[in-house]
């Protein structure tokens, strides 16, 4: 996240490197002058004021949930009903039988290892080794 003084640090580069600052919206010319270095400190700060209202107001509305007895976040220790593979239990399995890795077996599925792994582990569709 860029704070204040970063793009004020950025600007004043720019600035000295006689490179002309346009914004779109306001259509505002950004020079090295004093007017200029005004004007954009005042935008980078009340871009800082917003970011910093907003992450107060996510904070505030969390704790109020919680407060309420919500929990938060994904449930734990629970897998989705609904994955991506979901119904392919009998392929995993014939993979599995067949021993291919893991690894392996997500790339055919088009889906992350730890995915894999994770349906393997909650599912319990390997077969302990002997």
């Amino acid at each position: 996240m860029c704070t204040c003084i970063s793009v004020m640090s950025i600007l004043h580069t720019l600035m000295e490197k006689e490179v002309k600052v346009f914004t779109t919206k306001e259509r505002y010319e950004l020079e090295n002058n004093i007017s200029s270095k005004v004007l954009a400190f005042a935008f980078s700060l009340s871009a800082e004021i917003e970011r910093s209202m907003i992450s107060s107001r996510t904070k505030e509305a969390l704790a109020r949930k919680k407060s309420e007895g919500k929990r938060l976040g994904r449930p734990k220790g629970k897998l989705s009903a609904v994955t991506k593979l979901f119904g392919k239990d009998d392929l995993i399995r014939e993979y599995l039988d067949k021993k291919i890795p893991q690894s392996v077996i997500a790339r055919l599925l088009n889906v992350h290892r730890l995915t894999v792994r994770n349906y393997i582990q909650t599912r319990k569709l390997q077969k302990p080794a002997p």
